[in-house]
């Protein structure tokens, strides 16, 4: 399996940025799918963003032109673009890698939206 360890989650002040990383290790062999998630405390596991191999992506209507998934295939890292936070984006984020044989989750970096 495919190892993914995130990083760029903390404290941010409402209308505030953050950028997550969710790097893998080794290589990825051409993943079919690669998405961030969020859940909050007593919520459910929810698509914030995914992007397919070809590249297109697709949001969740909550984030639309506030968030941004990219990712660089050189450094085999997905990034999440967080603008104009709000509280209620605060939640553990998850990035989430699929492809033929193998799949992977992040440990997952809270975010935190508060004055």
């Amino acid at each position: 399996q495919v190892q993914l360890v995130e990083s760029g989650g903390g404290l941010v002040q409402p209308g505030g940025s953050l950028r997550l990383s969710c790097a893998a290790s080794g290589t990825i062999f051409r993943p079919n799918f690669m998405g961030w998630y969020r859940q909050a405390p007593g919520k459910q596991r929810d698509l914030v963003a995914v992007m397919t191999s070809g590249g297109s992506t697709n949001y969740a209507d909550s984030v639309k032109d506030r968030f941004t998934i990219s990712r660089d295939n050189a450094k085999n890292t997905v990034y999440l673009q967080m603008n104009s936070l709000k509280p209620e984006d605060t939640a553990v984020y998850y990035c989430y890698v699929a492809g033929s044989g193998f799949n992977s989750w992040g440990q997952g970096t809270q975010v935190t939206v508060s004055s």
